[in-house]
């Protein structure tokens, strides 16, 4: 197994991967859930990363966030020029907002920072800014039952920001939500990125909400997961939904669909 490395070269990227590969070891048979990936994130990127469901994504976020070990060959390289620590500093997002439901929504943004013992009263200053932010305000001693799907999104992007994490990685975090409410959050997910200047990877299995989200794009195949691409997408920001409709929009997503045989 490869453990996670720093890097320490002046002007590293955030994030260095190359020809990172994960074998699962079974009874009798290996599975190998990721074959070969390689791709840099700078600071303050957000980069989709895209694909077909099973193919390998999650595990990708699981190495990253040192749940999982790479196998021995590749580079995992994490922290760019600075002291990097995963329990410190990575905030996740899952597909469910797993807020705990005897905790107010308040609590349960400061959860992590409870994990990490901050100090109280600076947690609950940030964490109140934090709901503010993400449109929260005015509901800090509401409980998880009595916001809807899209509102308790929010407030565990909050929690993953509580802690001032340097990596935010996002598992799906819209896939449960209706087409409209996703259509919402992806925006409020851009201005919420703009706002906090986070470094996030977001996975997704969705084509367009991969360009509409990402300043770049990792596009793995199917299963094991192998890189096909990884480009910058070049369209401006701040960005309105309208943008699905233009023309560039359009050759990014058939770009993808090509990469992935569906063209």
């Amino acid at each position: 197994m490869m453990p996670l490395q720093v890097a320490t070269a002046p002007g590293a990227p955030l994030i260095h991967l190359q020809n990172v590969r994960k074998t699962y070891r079974g009874r009798g048979q290996d599975f190998i859930a990721v074959s070969d990936v390689t791709f840099d994130v700078e600071e303050g990127d957000l980069v989709s990363l895209v694909g077909p469901s099973g193919c390998g994504k999650t595990t990708v976020l699981k190495i990253l966030a040192d749940l999982h070990q790479a196998d021995a060959g590749g580079t995992v390289e994490i922290g760019g020029d600075s002291v990097f620590t995963p329990g410190r500093d990575v905030g996740m997002v899952f597909q469910q907002a797993l807020l705990l439901k005897w905790r107010t929504i308040l609590d349960n943004v400061l959860l992590p920072a409870d994990i990490l013992g901050l100090p109280r009263k600076a947690a609950k200053e940030r964490a109140r800014g934090l709901l503010a932010m993400v449109g929260l305000a005015g509901f800090e001693t509401k409980y998880p039952y009595e916001l809807s799907g899209g509102m308790q999104q929010r407030a565990a992007i909050a929690r993953a920001l509580v802690h001032d994490p340097k990596l935010i990685l996002m598992d799906e975090p819209f896939g449960a939500l209706d087409a409209l409410t996703r259509e919402k959050m992806n925006l409020e997910m851009l201005r919420i990125w703009q706002e906090s200047r986070k470094t996030i990877i977001f996975v997704t299995h969705s084509i367009q909400e991969a360009v509409f989200l990402g300043s770049r794009c990792a596009v793995l195949t199917a299963g094991p997961a192998r890189m096909a691409d990884f480009f910058t997408i070049d369209l401006p920001f701040p960005r309105k939904l309208d943008i699905k409709t233009t023309e560039q929009f359009g050759a990014y997503t058939k770009r993808i669909y090509r990469l992935l045989g569906m063209e």
